[in-house]
């Protein structure tokens, strides 16, 4: 049995390197790569700013605000948010910095959590308040980590039902959703998904050097939303600091492993203008991976890999927001 399973992840870590294949990346802003959001058409930044951080209690307002405006002037163009993060404070600040004109230069993205059209609707008002602006670029259903997610989302009176209410009233452009939990459950969103003849915009997933060998989203997940062209959304390429904590890999190379995969946008935490300059500089200089390069990746990363330890966003509720506040679910 245990060969088989090592023959199994054997190959599917092989399947998933075979899909990373340099990207075309013609456009740039700043020296920084583009790519195409999958069916949205959008085109965004090959590093998106991620919003959790800006709204860390470490970070001053002045310092958030730098950071963001910096992030835009320097060809990012891909921002993330939630409306949980940091109890609002995260969108409050990022509204803050997108004042004298700065909301013309973002892809705006943020995230609710409701899951009935009442909760989802206060939610995406909230938001749209603390972020001062009239629309949202990309709204998504944030952290589907449990198995009956989807049907409560598709349910009537769920919160799909609203949000593609908001979108004829032009207060969002495109939806998709999130999740950290387990590949299946996200499979299982896009199966529901299709059973209603509907196919979400955007997909957002951990993405990093050790999803490769345990209980992998690039190799269940992305295969399947590359199919439904899917703009997809890598997430936690360091793993909030934990793939860092294994001591396999270092941070450019979390960014470049990230970014070599068939992803529209790698989502990463800048609490400072130094780690922000870290993520510019190598999104400049990428130009995707060799095969001996990844391989040297995956084979230094495999063995810490195996029991999810760095990867607590799977193995445990450490990550899990609406587990802890059940009542943001509606």
């Amino acid at each position: 049995m245990m060969e088989r399973r090592e023959f199994l992840k054997s190959a599917a870590i092989a399947a998933l390197a075979s899909k990373m294949v340099p990207h075309a990346e013609a456009e740039t802003a700043s020296g920084i790569p583009y790519r195409t959001l999958g069916r949205t058409g959008a085109r965004v930044s090959l590093v998106g700013l991620g919003g959790h951080h800006i709204g860390r209690n470490y970070v001053s307002e002045d310092e958030s605000t730098r950071i963001i405006r910096t992030g835009l002037d320097s060809g990012i163009n891909f921002l993330d948010n939630c409306w949980d993060y940091n109890d609002g404070l995260s969108e409050i600040r990022m509204g803050i910095a997108l004042k004298n004109g700065y909301r013309q230069k973002a892809f705006l993205m943020t995230k609710l959590d409701g899951r009935t059209a009442k909760s989802a609707q206060q939610q995406l008002e909230e938001s749209l308040k603390r972020l001062q602006t009239d629309h949202i670029d990309l709204i998504q259903i944030h952290e589907v980590i449990r198995m009956d997610d989807p049907e409560r989302i598709f349910a009537t009176g769920g919160s799909l039902e609203y949000l593609e209410k908001a979108r004829r009233e032009g207060k969002v452009r495109f939806i998709g959703f999130t999740g950290h939990k387990s590949p299946e459950i996200h499979l299982h969103m896009i199966e529901t998904a299709t059973k209603h003849n509907y196919t979400f915009d955007t997909v957002q997933m951990p993405l990093n050097v050790l999803d490769a060998h345990f209980d992998s989203f690039g190799a269940k997940v992305v295969p399947v939303a590359k199919k439904l062209n899917m703009g997809i959304l890598g997430m936690k390429p360091m793993g909030d600091g934990l793939v860092l904590k294994s001591k396999t890999a270092t941070p450019v190379e979390c960014l470049r492993y990230a970014m070599h995969l068939p992803v529209s946008v790698v989502i990463t935490g800048c609490d400072s203008m130094q780690i922000l300059e870290q993520a510019l500089d190598t999104a400049r200089n990428f130009h995707g991976l060799s095969d001996a390069e990844v391989s040297a990746i995956l084979k230094k990363t495999e063995t810490v890999a195996q029991n999810g330890e760095f990867e607590l966003y799977k193995t445990s509720h450490n990550f899990d927001g609406t587990y802890k506040n059940p009542q943001w679910l509606g």
